[in-house]
Order: C-alpha cells, then structure tokens, then sequence
C-alpha cells in the first residue's frame, strides 16, 4: 500500500526551553531538524523505499520546550490481501510505527488524541505509566504484548483525496507494549489500521454482468431447436468467452493460492455449468437423430418422456393427421374382390363360361391390386417409421425442456448463492470522508 501522509510529532525539549522575555519576545522558531534531537521513528512493515522521513523539514519550537515536526512522506508498506471475496472484498492494511533504537523506557510513544483544534500525531517522551509497564515485564521469559484502549479516529482525513478504488471505513490505531526476553525494557510501536472497502462499480461493470450474462446464455442453449444445428456451436461459443474472461481474471487479481476469489468461483462454476450443457446437448441431438433402423424405445422411456414428464412440465404434444393411404388401398381391394363374387349365373355352362372371362379379367386386375398392396404396405410401414422418429424427437424436447428448467434453476440459484457470500453486500457503511470530515 502506498500512503502520502505528513507524520505530526511533538515532544518536549527541556533544552530547547527559553523565556520569551529575555530573548525579546520571541515566541517561536523554526529551527532545521538536522540540528536538533528527533525520534528515529521507523515504519516496521516497510515493503519498498526509506524506512525513515527523508525529507527533513523545519520543525517549530516553542518557549515551553515543546518541538512540533510534521514532515511529510510516502510511504510503501506490506499490506496482505485477502482475495476471497473479490470483488466484493474489505482490507484492513496497518502502518506500524516504533522508534528503532530507544527503548519504552527512554522514549515513551502515545497517540496524540483528537484535540479542540482537530489535530492527530504521534506524542513521545517518558512517562511514569511506561516505567511501571517496564517493572511489570521485567523477568519475562518469552514475548509478551500489552495493548491499550485503541482510538477509533486515529488517523487526520480533512486533506484525504478520495480513492477511485477504495472507501476508507475506519483508521483506529492501538498503542503496543513488546517486551523480549533478550531486553528487560519493552519496546513501543503505534499501529494505525486502515480498513477499506473496495468500490465495485468498475468490476460490476467489466466483470459481473457479462459472467451472469453469459451464465443464463447457457440456458438459451436448450431452447434452441435441434434442427437448427446450433445448439453445439452455441455452447462452444459461451465456453471460448469464459475462457477469454479467466484470462482478464488473471490479469485483475493479485496472484494468490490461499483462496480462490469469489468471481473466480462464479465464473468455475458458470464454466462446469456450461462444459455440462455441452455434454447434454450432445446427448440430446443422439436422442433427436434416432431411427428405428439403430435404437428401439424401451417400453419405461415411453411412460416417462411421453406420458408423465410433459404432463409435469405444461407441455401439450399437438395432434396431427397420418397419411391414410394404404387404409384407401385396402377398402378398393375389398370392394374389387366383392364385385367378382356377387351375380353368379345359376346354370353350369354360363357359369363356366364367366369362370373363364373372370379368370382372364382378375389375372390383370390381381396384379395390379398386388402392385397396389406393396405401395400400400409401403406407405404404412414408412407412416410406422415416421412415427417412431417423431416419438423419439418428442423424447428429445421433453428432455431439452427438464434442463431448460434444471438449469435455470441452477443459474439463479448458484448466482445469488454466490455472489451473497459476500459480507460487502450487507454493509452499508458510508466512508469516513462523507459520514465525519465532509
């Protein structure tokens, strides 16, 4: 973390006291601190940079002894991130403050609290309370830390520059006692914690409507016709851009195995959701494509996907008119047979003699009636093959309707079971500049 601050200290010199009267009423100095005592005050969780105040301004001096130093500085500091929650994430990052050489014993640190002119530093010297924490630890064997009361404003934000990423929540610093068995006196260091949040409006925009977009265009894919034969390309399409987010992911996170972020499980999750939408798919499009030639429909898929599922999921199979020509066929052969059976002569030579014509006339019209059996014959066993495919298209919309709604279901309620995980969401906190120094 990276901080442009102005570090106020103030303590009292009882060798740079004077008397105002002697000196012709001089109330004030500005004396070069190259020249003076100042506190080798260091920052501990330094990452980058000087640990120490390079710029060495003036500081004011004031007839009672009291020195005031406000130099300013940048400091880099070691603040671990904890990703779980991205985007929707808090930070709490520390600047810890303590004087490298001087004990508590020689230097005392306290915070200096918020006074009638609204002013926040650090205040050193030694006091009574510090020598009885130094008689307390002394004889200690191992590390031991003694913590007061922390100040819930500790640190000045009237000149804060807002950030475009981050919302300061709260910067509450605590004094700390350390004491090591190496040393009888403790050592003091002042932490100023600052708890942030993170803006979200730029990965809600970027980030979190195209992955929910691309999320329920997984459900799109079931509703899209079999006969289309885009469903697959469909769903490779939502796998490529996925893909293409985890990259941008990479590149938006801070590397880290301890966790994995919350887009990141969205977007594993999205990612699973729709590899499984391609292997249904194709399971579909094999039940959509088959024929009595290759697969028989077990009696159970019969019941199930077109009896009881569509009734469960509102869906109304329309009825339509089969071809009836081989019934036509039938009822001309059963006429054309009667008509020769029907008026038969009494006497046996008429008789014989229509036998003959009839045998000659039913060779032709036998033939022909056998010709038209086979197309009859033809069309009914085409019509029965028909039906099995359409029955077996009708299984494969019933099932494209289940994980239409299995996987809406899925969508909505991994959405929000994720994303909800997120405490950021319940908190409605203002930051600080807005609730106490606008």
């Amino acid at each position: 973390m990276k901080t442009n601050v102005w570090l106020r200290q103030e303590w009292i010199d009882y060798k740079l006291a004077w008397s105002p009267e002697e000196y012709g009423g001089v109330n004030v100095l500005y004396v070069p601190s190259q020249n003076i005592w100042v506190p080798d005050l260091v920052l501990y969780n330094n990452a980058d940079g000087n640990y120490q105040v390079t710029l060495m301004t003036k500081a004011t001096v004031y007839p009672s002894g009291l020195v005031v130093w406000e130099p300013p500085a940048i400091y880099k500091s070691f603040c671990p991130i904890n990703v779980e929650f991205f985007p929707f994430d808090n930070q709490t990052c520390h600047l810890k403050f303590g004087s490298w050489t001087y004990n508590g014993g020689q230097v005392d640190l306290s915070h200096l609290i918020r006074s009638e002119n609204n002013t926040l530093s650090l205040m050193t010297g030694c006091s009574e309370r510090n020598k009885s924490r130094q008689a307390q630890f002394q004889g200690q064997t191992s590390v031991q830390r003694y913590s007061e009361p922390e100040h819930t404003d500790g640190i000045n934000l009237e000149d804060y520059y807002s950030s475009v990423e981050w919302d300061v929540l709260g910067v509450p610093a605590i004094k700390s006692l350390i004491t090591y068995p190496c040393c009888p006196e403790p050592f003091i260091d002042i932490t100023f914690n600052i708890e942030l949040r993170r803006k979200t409006l730029f990965y809600t925009v970027n980030l979190i409507i195209p992955c929910v977009s691309l999320s329920f265009l997984t459900v799109c894919t079931f509703y899209l016709p079999s006969d289309s034969g885009e469903k697959i390309s469909l769903s490779i399409s939502i796998l490529v851009s996925l893909t293409v987010f985890f990259l941008l992911l990479s590149e938006t996170i801070p590397p880290t195995s301890l966790s994995v972020p919350l887009i990141g499980k969205y977007l594993l999750f999205t990612m699973i959701l729709v590899t499984l939408s391609v292997c249904v798919t194709v399971y579909v499009l094999n039940v959509h494509y088959r024929t009595p030639a290759t697969h028989t429909m077990p009696p159970w898929v019969h019941r199930v996907f077109l009896e009881v599922l569509p009734r469960l999921l509102w869906m109304k199979r329309p009825m339509f008119q089969r071809e009836k020509a081989f019934l036509v066929v039938q009822e001309c052969s059963k006429r054309f047979s009667g008509a020769f059976v029907e008026d038969q002569p009494s006497d046996s030579r008429s008789r014989r003699d229509g036998v003959r014509k009839r045998l000659t006339y039913c060779q032709d019209v036998s033939r022909a009636m056998a010709g038209v059996q086979y197309i009859a014959e033809h069309l009914q066993q085409d019509d029965q093959v028909k039906a099995i495919r359409e029955d077996w298209k009708y299984v494969a919309m019933v099932l494209d309707r289940l994980f239409l709604c299995c996987f809406s279901a899925a969508c909505v309620i991994g959405t929000f079971g994720i994303v909800l995980q997120a405490p950021t969401i319940f908190d409605d906190r203002l930051p600080l500049p807005e609730t106490v120094f606008k």
